[in-house]
């Protein structure tokens, strides 16, 4: 299992909208940087990410799950752009903020702190590990 991040402006996508679609899950659509379309073509169903709001609040809020593999986007009939589906699993007792994760020396390449505009992103088993025990949830 790999571990990942997915960031969305609360009042475009937020965590209760996707908690909202349940077991369902929803597209993780719209991306538009070839980057962040490269992680979610590495994605495999089981793979884990947390749920990242930014703009106002910056913090992780909830951890979802990988329910489908890297599939066109359905926002566009441009066939370059890729999008997987996640469903929400678990909010995190305690948000862990922005300022929290550059804060925690352990966590100071993490690629939210390096490139915090990229929409999606990898997160170490390590980095994974440490967020989960700051937000008070198991890391399992």
């Amino acid at each position: 299992m790999r571990y990942w991040l997915f960031k969305s402006e609360p009042s475009t996508w937020s965590w209760d909208q996707q908690v909202a679609k349940g077991d369902a899950g929803e597209e993780w659509d719209g991306v538009r940087n070839y980057q962040a379309r490269n992680f979610m073509r590495e994605m495999e169903v089981g793979d884990r990410g947390f749920f990242y709001h930014s703009q106002t609040s910056r913090e992780i809020v909830g951890i979802v799950e990988v329910i489908a593999a890297a599939h066109p986007d359905s926002t566009t009939d441009d066939e370059r752009w890729e999008c997987v589906d996640i469903k929400a699993v678990a909010p995190l007792p305690r948000p862990v903020t922005l300022d929290a994760v550059k804060a925690d020396e352990r966590l100071a390449d993490m690629v939210l702190v390096r490139n915090s505009r990229l929409s999606v992103q990898p997160v170490t088993d390590d980095q994974w590990e440490i967020v989960c025990g700051l937000g008070g949830i198991d890391s399992r």
